[in-house]
């Protein structure tokens, strides 16, 4: 089936659940309201045949009322068609259902973006911190975290005092001389 019987099919199913849709260069994406998230997902898994999530991220949109948005990316291994579905998420309650019954690897996704934004994912099996260790009271890719980084109480894990940016072992320097001199690798 071509992504836009697809994309009916869907529209009949969830009707005005879908604030928007849009195509960019060939890829599809629907906007819902949080609450019609989980209806979706379950039906582009079982009716639509979307049997492979790529992935899950998040936007942190500060500023902005809904502050954060979740994106999915979801492909059809049968139709090889592409779908991005989205929704806000709110600063004051960042909770999302769970989509690891349907996809065993968003367990994964979904406790990155618990640990790199702070939303939450109800009804996950494990959710627990994937990159920082337990306990650490900030979320790296939120937007209010600077990107010297923030001081640490635990020398035995981390840096104790915020790690500079400039000249550091992973930042790239300007250079005539091609990507081999660009890249922090070689300065080792």
């Amino acid at each position: 089936m071509e992504i836009t019987q697809l994309l009916t099919r869907l529209g009949e199913h969830l009707g005005k659940k879908i604030l928007s849709t849009g195509e960019f260069r060939g890829e599809h994406t629907i906007t819902l309201g949080l609450a019609d998230l989980a209806e979706a997902l379950r039906f582009c898994k079982e009716s639509l045949g979307f049997d492979y999530l790529v992935d899950i991220s998040s936007v942190d949109n500060l500023g902005d009322d809904p502050r954060f948005e979740m994106v999915y990316e979801l492909y059809s291994y049968t139709d090889r068609v592409h779908l991005r579905v989205k929704a806000a998420v709110p600063e004051d309650n960042p909770n999302v259902p769970t989509v690891s019954d349907l996809w065993p690897t968003a367990n994964w996704h979904e406790r990155e973006v618990y640990d790199m934004m702070g939303i939450e994912f109800a009804g996950h099996p494990d959710l627990r911190r994937i990159l920082m260790w337990e306990g650490y009271p900030y979320y790296p890719l939120r937007k209010e975290f600077p990107l010297a980084g923030k001081p640490s109480d635990v020398p035995e894990v981390a840096f104790t005092e915020a790690a500079p940016l400039a000249g550091g072992p992973f930042v790239t320097v300007p250079t005539e001389e091609g990507t081999v001199a660009r890249e922090p690798r070689s300065r080792e």
